[in-house]
């Protein structure tokens, strides 16, 4: 049975922190650290939250530890459909919405299409995604590198904000499987000179550079929403902006 100790030993260790660095960041000794990953203290509700915000845990990891040391969790994990998360899919829905004609869509931390605006369905209906769907099995598959005139260099940055996003998780098999995955496309070559690196699709009938911004929520009290993010996407020249336009139209 997975024990406190063990998760905080755990935890500590996927920070790369030492015991005394740890007791730094939470404004304990470092004595105290030792004995409550050898068992030897029982920490309270008030200092696994100090731990928590010292290694900048997850909300399902502050849970964790909560439970393995006999609390309640803290943070709950409501359905998206919840009647409680209406202000939240409302906030969600405007966003969307209101970033058209340009596409926009919501994922959850595994990447699983949460909702798209009407550019962003027409866009990735393209591509055979829908609501439902996942990005991750998207970009494993053999449909997308073909229609990416620079795989290469999507690849490679979308392979690092995968392991990084695993990574401040505590690990998440199906994110480092996509970024094993995308880490064996074979390195760009050359340098990239603009101030940022678009995705550039190329159907054979048309051809769209497009960028991304990320947004999340500030103050997120629930496992579900720690991770959901809203992906904004913008042309990278003017024949996209125009193209963009122009499925907006088609999509009604």
């Amino acid at each position: 049975m997975t024990t406190f100790p063990g998760t905080l030993r755990t935890w500590r260790k996927a920070r790369r922190l030492s015991q005394l660095d740890l007791a730094g960041e939470a404004g304990v000794s470092a004595r105290h650290i030792s004995f409550l990953e050898s068992g030897r203290s029982r920490p309270s509700p008030e200092m696994i939250g100090r731990l928590g915000d010292a290694l900048a845990l997850p909300l399902d990891a502050r849970n964790q530890m909560l439970t393995h040391a006999g609390f309640a969790a803290r943070y709950p994990g409501r359905a998206w459909d919840d009647a409680e998360m209406e202000p939240i899919r409302k906030a969600f829905s405007y966003m969307l919405e209101a970033h058209a004609p340009y596409p926009a869509l919501a994922v959850d931390k595994l990447w699983t299409v949460m909702a798209l605006n009407a550019p962003a369905a027409t866009l990735y209906g393209m591509l055979g995604v829908g609501e439902g769907d996942s990005l991750l099995d998207l970009m494993m598959s053999d449909t997308l590198p073909p229609m990416i005139e620079n795989w290469a260099q999507v690849a490679q940055h979308a392979c690092q904000r995968l392991r990084t996003e695993s990574a401040a998780q505590g690990g998440v098999p199906a994110l480092d499987r996509a970024a094993d995955h995308l880490g064996r496309v074979p390195r760009p070559r050359g340098l990239t000179t603009g101030p940022v690196i678009p995705t550039i699709l190329n159907t054979g009938t048309m051809r769209l550079s497009i960028f991304t911004t990320i947004a999340q929520l500030g103050t997120p009290e629930d496992v579900a929403l720690q991770d959901l993010k809203i992906e904004l996407y913008f042309p990278s020249d003017d024949a996209s902006a125009s193209l963009l336009r122009q499925l907006a139209d088609q999509s009604g």
